[in-house]
């Protein structure tokens, strides 16, 4: 561009083209628009890219956000402490606030914490923002927090998080805006535990969640459990700037391509966790973003060690060399994974073992063990769903490694609505699903402890269970991680959960929806993306 050229072109006719794209103008019109101010081709090109990008990182208020997610269900709900499903977690992330939250690199940012310090990371001191308040008008205060985080030890309740909760001896209220929290034995994790979806803050007494009174970005219009959900900006929101959204309806639509479809019609503007094999309908689509995140979810194939036949190690055993990891990751997922080795730690974490190598696909071993086991010739049920990302696909491709070798497994599909009430946890053999989790010691508390409230395949060992107390609260990290890849092992070795994969999960969003960002926590910007994303005009 000549200097004259450049002097020619002001701010005013920035703003012009940037006004333009809002309203909808072709790349011809625009270039029209250029040309006609004496700005070249070539030049024109440069500043249309500058303008789209500038427009494109500047919020824009206003706008009705509609976004499906894959699974819900008549057991949805609006308590935090009961949230087991990404449909759960969208929506207390969009109403409520947590003490911390995970930035995109996985560090604990304060939220509704000014400050969380220890000096032997045993005792906490929590200091609270000031001039927040509630939907309903009431201003957070100490109790709330301390009403809040001791419902996760009350057993009425129920709590997902009782067994990470339960560190937590006392919890108590030094002034109204200062609370004091003493756990067991020390834990350096604890103000990113307290970023986890569950630990969101609740106005004191509060036991009606037929709407949700928090302090987050939006207010609950409707609630309809397996149904909807509409939110309303909430407009006394304490974050200086947000949410730009108006409004935003969520609700789930199972079948992968009618989530597809809703997204190519414009009936919603995102389509959460395709499936890879959906993808090709939306690869060539200029209206349609793919947004990636690969942080440590997984779909796993478990073998309760309690029941029949995985009470047999053979068996289990057998099914980890049956698995055809490579497959699963090029075929079933179109390349959009990471191999795994039957542990829960992903390599997104400073804590992954990668000395620990996955069991190479080997049916003639996967025989010898079934054999020992007596089990060829047997026929063994296999639960599978599509509310567990690509379960369907990842059991048929070890029913027909295992067809090969006379190891008879029956596929059973069962319907998404009711697969984690109903399946999940008690069928002998079937799959899961899990979200990520930003520690190696949540994952293992919730999944792998003998007292974990989903240990998926009834593992069990006071072993793991010393090593998990003693790595909590150390603070020397190489001495920790020497005691978390000897977990890994355990795990991989013993206990009854194949891992054969991570799967990177793809959110598929309309090009008009702006600001997601990738997120440890999960898809969908770790399901908080309500607050942060944005509509262009």
């Amino acid at each position: 561009m000549t200097n004259s050229a450049m002097t020619n072109w002001s701010t005013a006719d920035n703003t012009r083209v940037e006004n333009a794209i809002r309203r909808g103008a072709t790349r011809r019109e625009l270039l029209q628009m250029l040309l006609a101010g004496g700005i070249a081709a070539s030049t024109g090109m440069g500043i249309l890219g500058r303008a789209t990008q500038a427009l494109a990182a500047t919020p824009v208020s206003g706008g009705a956000l509609k976004a499906a997610g894959w699974s819900s269900s008549t057991a949805d709900t609006l308590d935090p402490a009961k949230a087991s499903l990404s449909t759960d977690y969208v929506r207390c992330c969009a109403f409520y606030n947590r003490l911390t939250f995970l930035n995109k690199d996985g560090v604990a940012q304060m939220e509704l914490a000014q400050s969380i310090e220890s000096g032997d990371a045993k005792v906490w001191t929590v200091k609270l923002r000031s001039g927040v308040t509630f939907h309903n008008g009431k201003t957070l205060k100490a109790a709330d927090v301390v009403y809040s985080l001791n419902r996760h030890l009350d057993p009425a309740v129920g709590s997902k998080v009782n067994s990470i909760a339960k560190q937590m001896t006392a919890i108590k209220a030094l002034d109204d805006k200062t609370v004091e929290i003493t756990l067991a034995n020390p834990n350096a994790d604890l103000p990113t535990i307290l970023s986890m979806h569950h630990f969101m803050i609740l106005a004191e007494g509060t036991t009606d969640f037929s709407k949700a009174n928090g302090t987050g970005a939006f207010v609950c219009d409707v609630f309809e459990p397996g149904v909807r959900s509409i939110a309303l900006k909430n407009k006394n929101y304490w974050k200086e700037g947000g949410p730009h959204l108006d409004s935003f309806e969520f609700f789930a639509i199972s079948d992968d391509t009618a989530r597809v479809n809703a997204l190519l019609s414009g009936d919603i503007h995102l389509a959460a966790s395709i499936n890879p094999r959906s993808m090709r309908l939306l690869e060539s689509q200029p209206s349609v973003v793919m947004s990636k995140t690969t942080s440590g979810n997984y779909t796993n194939l478990n073998m309760r060690l309690d029941l029949s036949p995985g009470d047999k190690a053979d068996f289990v055993t057998g099914m980890k060399y049956l698995l055809n990891r490579e497959q699963i990751q090029k075929s079933v997922l179109r390349g959009l994974a990471e191999i795994a080795n039957d542990q829960p730690v992903s390599a997104a974490s400073i804590y992954h073992n990668a000395d620990l190598k996955p069991k190479a696909y080997d049916p003639e071993k996967a025989k010898f063990h079934f054999e020992k086991a007596g089990l060829i010739g047997q026929t063994i049920p296999v639960i599978a769903s599509e509310a567990a990302t690509s379960s369907i696909d990842m059991a048929t491709v070890v029913q027909q490694a295992g067809a090969e070798i006379g190891m008879k497994l029956d596929v059973q599909r069962v319907p998404s609505d009711g697969y984690w009430s109903n399946y999940w946890l008690k069928a002998p053999v079937h799959f899961g699903n899990i979200n990520p989790r930003p520690t190696p010691d949540i994952l293992f508390s919730l999944l792998y402890a003998s007292d974990a409230p989903w240990n998926e395949s009834q593992y069990k060992s006071q072993k793991f269970d010393s090593m998990m107390v003693e790595a909590r609260g150390m603070l020397d990290q190489a001495k920790r991680k020497e005691i978390y890849d000897a977990m890994q092992v355990m795990i991989s070795e013993e206990a009854g959960t194949a891992i054969p994969v991570f799967i990177s999960n793809v959110d598929a969003i309309s090009s008009k929806l702006q600001g997601l960002e990738a997120n440890p926590l999960g898809g969908m910007m770790g399901y908080a993306f309500a607050e942060y994303v944005w509509l262009e005009a």
